[in-house]
């Protein structure tokens, strides 16, 4: 009898919702967990492993050592965009294919950004807080150069699903749209312009493409300088793409009127970071695309696609050019 598919799920997706994903498979698949949440557990159950589900917080990172240890390992599936936690070169060169759950989040993370943007343009936290604290800062308000949304031009970098559905999302309400990404996309709903173009003339700058050794650094305070003055910054992306201190500087020269966050270069932000005191910075702790509807779209393609897997039917998203038809390690 042909043993088992042995399915490695790290945390933090809970062990429940794993065993009941994959109860279907009955005794072709089993599922199992590290003993506990750091990395000589899950050095010890890698060995043992045909198919790694990763940590989507990128605590349990799958780096070199990790892909050695994973012997068996034929697949892996990261239930999350970025797969930057990974030793994506390693993987490949053992043939191992790599999948991502592209596009799970793409209208949660969008609708962020542009409720951001609103929040942005009307200072709307910065009010909030005001009130809270006793004030009543109608005129105040004024002084902090709020606008209209449809009167800005949005700028997008990263044109992959959720770049191109905030572009849609954006130019529904009036605004006029352009992107730059590495390659073109024909028939897009915005207008192409190169990235120094793009920033010098985005009122809002929306910054959503992965973290890569190409992007680390590319909206450093080179480029935000080219920024038109009293410009809105959205960072959907990861921090190290506009790194903190890059930010900072802008928002203190007046390049960047405020900024909405959702990543930053170290993550859970530190205590004591210069952002967590600044009014003009909306903070969010990376939890744009949490939304209910992006936990069941996550939930059901690492489903569907470890199902394949087992069962030798191709996966979808692979990202690291390796055949999508998982074959078995013994």
């Amino acid at each position: 009898m042909t043993a088992p598919w042995r399915i490695l799920s790290l945390p933090p997706i809970g062990e429940e919702i794993m065993r009941g994903l994959f109860a279907p498979l009955g005794e072709t698949a089993e599922v199992v967990f590290p003993q506990a949440r750091d990395r000589s557990c899950l050095l010890a159950e890698l060995p043992g492993a045909d198919i790694v589900i990763g940590d989507f917080t990128g605590r349990l990172a799958l780096d070199a050592e990790a892909v050695a240890a994973a012997r068996r390992v034929s697949f892996v599936q990261m239930p999350a965009v970025g797969t930057d936690s990974i030793d994506v070169a390693a993987l490949t060169a053992r043939n191992v294919p790599l999948a991502n759950a592209a596009g799970f989040n793409a209208r949660g993370v969008a609708e962020w950004t542009v409720g951001a943007a609103f929040a942005l343009c009307r200072n709307l936290a910065w009010g909030d807080r005001a009130v809270r604290a006793g004030e009543w800062p109608q005129m105040e308000m004024a002084g902090r150069f709020p606008r209209e949304i449809h009167t800005q031009r949005v700028g997008i970098v990263g044109f992959g699903a959720i770049g191109s559905e905030a572009a849609r999302l954006f130019a529904a309400l009036g605004c006029a749209v352009s992107y730059w990404t590495r390659r073109r996309r024909p028939g897009a709903a915005a207008t192409y312009r190169e990235l120094d173009d793009l920033v010098s003339t985005s009122d809002i700058l929306v910054l959503a493409l992965p973290l890569t050794d190409e992007t680390r650094g590319l909206i450093g305070p080179e480029r935000l300088a080219l920024l038109p003055d009293k410009a809105l910054l959205v960072n959907v992306a990861r921090g190290g793409i506009a790194p903190d201190d890059a930010v900072l500087a802008a928002l203190d020269s007046g390049r960047l009127a405020s900024a909405a966050l959702d990543v930053y270069d170290e993550e859970p932000l530190p205590a004591g970071h210069p952002l967590r005191a600044r009014e003009d910075v909306l903070l969010s702790p990376h939890t744009a695309g949490a939304s209910a509807q992006s936990q069941v779209n996550l939930i059901s393609m690492v489903r569907d696609n470890v199902t394949a897997a087992v069962l030798g039917r191709d996966v979808q998203n692979v990202v690291n050019g390796v055949n999508p038809q998982v074959k078995r390690r013994r």
